[in-house]
């Protein structure tokens, strides 16, 4: 059996601040934007290469805004992605040096904590 994980639901509390924080400071792109109903507000937003996509908006995810930790994104240089997040207004990490990899921390408006790794050989 074949599986791909393709969409993350990420609670925020505040739709319009988080499409501004993903899409303009970390740079994801704004795949959807759809108002289904008074509810129902569907926003997904896909870190530029990857196959996986996150989903904002309201009526999605029972889940309280910031309780999701341990989202974690891959990069070829994290130096790189340290300098675009800091210039896009990002607090961020330092960066770090692990055996398993080199990371950056953020977490988004509401708490949502991500990892940005370089694999390292």
């Amino acid at each position: 059996m074949e599986c791909r994980l393709e969409l993350i639901s990420v609670p925020v509390s505040d739709v319009e601040r988080s499409i501004k924080f993903y899409a303009e400071q970390v740079g994801f792109n704004l795949d959807h934007d759809h108002q289904v109903t008074e509810d129902l507000r569907f926003v997904q937003l896909t870190p530029r290469g990857s196959a996986c996509s996150i989903s904002i908006g309201t009526g999605i995810t029972q889940a309280e805004p910031g309780s999701v930790q341990g989202l974690q994104v891959v990069v070829d240089d994290v130096e790189v992605a340290h300098a675009h997040l800091v210039k896009n207004g990002v607090e961020v990490s330092e960066v770090q040096d692990f055996p398993w990899g080199r990371f950056v921390f953020f977490s988004d408006p509401d708490g949502n904590g991500w990892a940005v790794q370089q694999i390292v050989s």
